[in-house]
């Protein structure tokens, strides 16, 4: 037998033989994770507490930005028809420009600080917007489309109110953004400088509002979550609907723009922000060196990253979370930003380095949809185990202390967790019927 064919025999046998152990570990992976009792746990606390529609004990509110990450959850506990009916309301109290709120409350209970609207569309609801945040227009998309995902009900989308359908009054938002918070310098979404994916500004004041001290800036959050919208949109529009925007062109170049001027290739990160009016921060300062957890997770699942990139984007979560005795991966930056640098909110605290297992969870997603799901497992585990110990579901965790915080029944959490799991349990299923 000649030499090469010997070698050629050889590298047969190894890549058959790899193969082989892959498989076998993924079955015992996915036998692992079907026979995990606590993933029902959770799965069930999540759903029990699903059946309301306020962001949490510390809130009146119907977030948007929350609701979109417990909507799955609520289908499966509430009528469809009252699910479609919240979220309507958002399209009821839009803006005349496209604008989309933050959160609606009964006029009643609309007692904090905000700028409240109101309209006759909406009787006995105030709303508020938080305007140094750009991602409620991306998020009413965003949850329009896993309601139909899991209701197969279209009929949302030529619901006419105020005589628009929701379809146009979706392009509307996606349009208020290309108007009002858009940078024709980058071609990319912008916002106020705040904390990845906060909404909170550095300087002292109702942080939560754009003024004349507000430093706008463009980051990876924003832009992530307007193109999944755009996904969204054109995934469940109707075959032959023609749209006021080439929505595809649009997304694409914001993709383009995104690895352009925020991936930082020699380092294997986003850049935090990129500044049009100037930076809050000090020139000694450098913000670069900040990991934006959140943000990156959003970025990974917009489809803006190769697997390798997640790899090490992964990595660089993981070695976050262990500088820390009570961190996972849903550390929202590392490290945080000095009090002397953010006034509004000191290190460790809330968003700056808070960990938030409402952004940490939805690394699953992005880790299954890469075949990464043994890491997906074993980084989700900590903060199932965490959620068991504190027999709830918190808004956030102190990781110096490992103590609850924020609000209690938190259903952005809840929610996120009961998605990771069907994934997680999902993909073992899958895998176990394989042979």
């Amino acid at each position: 037998m000649k030499l090469t064919a010997i070698y050629g025999f050889i590298a047969v046998f190894f890549l058959s033989f790899s193969a082989g152990a892959q498989k076998q570990d993924r079955k015992i992976l996915a036998k692992r994770i079907l026979a995990d009792a606590r993933l029902d746990s959770v799965q069930k606390k999540a759903l029990k507490l699903l059946d309301g529609f306020s962001a949490g004990t510390s809130y009146n509110e119907i977030w948007i930005r929350d609701f979109n990450t417990f909507i799955k959850g609520s289908l499966k506990v509430r009528p469809k028809e009252e699910v479609k009916t919240k979220l309507l309301m958002f399209f009821k109290i839009q803006g005349n420009d496209g604008n989309i709120v933050d959160g609606v409350v009964e006029s009643s209970k609309a007692q904090v600080g905000y700028d409240y609207r109101y309209a006759d569309l909406l009787p006995g609801w105030a709303a508020h917007k938080n305007t140094v945040e750009t991602d409620q227009e991306s998020s009413l998309v965003q949850a329009v489309k896993k309601y139909i995902d899991v209701t197969g009900d279209k009929t949302i989308l030529t619901e006419v109110i105020g005589g628009k359908s929701v379809l146009q009054r979706m392009e509307d938002a996606f349009v208020y953004i290309r108007k009002e918070r858009w940078s024709e310098k980058y071609g990319l979404v912008t916002g106020a400088t705040t904390v990845d994916w906060g909404d909170v500004q550095p300087e002292t004041g109702w942080g939560v509002s754009i003024n004349d001290k507000t430093k706008m800036a463009i980051d990876i959050y924003d832009n992530a979550m307007y193109v999944m919208a755009i996904n969204d949109f054109l995934a469940m529009k109707p075959q032959g609907y023609k749209t006021i925007e080439n929505w595809q062109g649009i997304a694409d170049q914001v993709k383009k723009n995104v690895r352009k001027h925020l991936w930082m290739k020699d380092v294997q990160k986003y850049k935090p922000h990129l500044y049009l009016n100037g930076s809050p921060f000090s020139k000694n300062f450098d913000e670069d060196k900040i990991l934006y957890g959140g943000g990156s997770i959003c970025a990974i699942l917009a489809g803006f990253n190769t697997s390798a990139e997640v790899a090490a984007i992964n990595k660089q979560l993981v070695a976050a979370a262990k500088k820390e005795k009570h961190a996972t991966i849903g550390m929202t930056v590392y490290p945080p930003y000095p009090v002397e640098e953010f006034p509004n909110m000191k290190a460790y605290l809330y968003q700056n380095a808070g960990d938030w297992t409402w952004f940490g969870g939805r690394m699953m997603g992005a880790l299954v949809n890469f075949g990464m799901v043994n890491d997906a497992y074993e980084e989700f585990i900590p903060m199932v185990d965490r959620t068991l110990a504190n027999k709830g579901f918190f808004e956030w965790y102190d990781v110096q202390t490992g103590a609850a915080k924020g609000s209690g029944d938190f259903r952005g959490e809840a929610g996120v967790m009961y998605d990771a799991i069907a994934l997680l349990k999902n993909w073992a299923e899958t895998e176990s019927k394989h042979k």
